[in-house]
């Protein structure tokens, strides 16, 4: 299927009260919510991805939800079993990565158990190997000339709308699964580190709008949430555009469980009240009794393996507490999403 190179988009008294409190409620958590219109960027977007949606702007402001990055390296369960075992809950949010075509049915099976029997939201990322070199974390690091891959006709740009297809083609399993999803691509882009933030604002920018547009106009994907996800140093000529974006933030690994508040103002000088802003990545998690008007966090995510089980980091007293917290929102706590018209 050809890929586009340029956007084309574009008892009634009684509940009738009880409204009333509830909306004077809210407006009390979070005023600007009676202000600004909270949709998707998509005006397909599915029934379900809506209610997501809509239920995550409805806690943004006075809960967190928990999230956990899984790798499949380590064992499929055993970031979750270990947080199982220390806090007896388990995350709100599943991460999951596109990054080996190996594991694509795996990851596809656990985001739909994880959404349809569980009761989860799944979140995906995609480390993205250089399309003219091959898949895999270290080569999501080389080079790749971008702005080739920008030009229709180069050998870049056929590569890189390969891989789009194919990633698009998994997306499309869990859109016709009824899996809403977080969908994080291009994650750390104002970082040097992946080739996609290697070549400059202006053309990640362009390759951001080219994904957005082949997945949702060309692709029909209307199950994706889609999340910007800058670094610590959260740029604005980075960012891609509200008309793209529906969550933003930053991440980070440093060493304390502080609340995290410059990063939350980063972000939050770019996107104001249009967006909620998230940790999408983290080593520490934040103290849930440090969060507040300036640290109002939709969801952290925590890295894998050693950063959710090295003692040092998230010791096993602070985790039982974190999760077991009235701020924090774990996989038990999420209302039923699925039933949405």
């Amino acid at each position: 299927m050809p890929l586009l190179s340029a956007p084309t988009r574009r008892s009634f008294l009684a509940g009738a009260a009880a409204s009333a409190l509830s909306i004077s409620a809210q407006a009390s958590i979070f005023p600007w919510h009676m202000h600004h219109k909270r949709r998707l960027s998509n005006p397909h977007a599915s029934p379900r991805a809506r209610k997501l949606y809509s239920y995550l702007w409805s806690i943004y402001g006075h809960k967190t939800l928990t999230g956990q990055q899984v790798s499949a390296w380590s064992g499929p369960h055993s970031e979750l079993e270990y947080l199982q075992r220390i806090t007896g809950k388990q995350p709100a949010i599943l991460g999951l990565d596109f990054i080996d075509p190996n594991k694509w049915t795996f990851v596809i099976d656990r985001a739909t158990r994880w959404y349809l029997e569980e009761g989860g939201i799944p979140t995906f990322s995609w480390h993205w190997g250089a399309p003219d070199i091959g898949t895999g974390y270290e080569n999501s690091k080389k080079d790749f000339d971008l702005p080739a891959a920008l030009r229709s006709g180069t050998p870049q740009n056929a590569a890189m709308n390969r891989d789009l297809a194919g990633v698009a083609d998994q997306l499309t399993i869990l859109r016709e699964r009824g899996i809403p999803v977080l969908w994080r691509p291009l994650h750390e882009f104002t970082g040097t580190w992946f080739w996609w933030g290697k070549h400059g604002p202006t053309a990640f920018k362009e390759l951001y709008v080219h994904m957005y547009d082949y997945f949702t106009n060309t692709r029909g994907l209307n199950n994706l949430i889609w999340v910007a996800a800058f670094t610590a140093d959260a740029k604005p000529d980075w960012y891609p555009g509200a008309a793209y974006v529906d969550i933003a933030g930053p991440d980070t690994y440093v060493k304390d469980h502080g609340n995290l508040a410059p990063l939350f103002a980063g972000v939050k000088a770019i996107v104001g009240d249009t967006k909620p802003i998230c940790l999408h990545e983290c080593g520490p998690i934040p103290d849930p009794d440090l969060l507040g008007r300036d640290s109002e966090w939709l969801y952290f995510m925590t890295w894998t393996t050693d950063f959710i089980m090295d003692p040092e980091l998230n010791p096993p007293d602070f985790l039982n507490r974190a999760y077991n917290s009235a701020r924090f929102i774990t996989r038990d706590e999420v209302p039923d999403l699925k039933n949405a018209s």
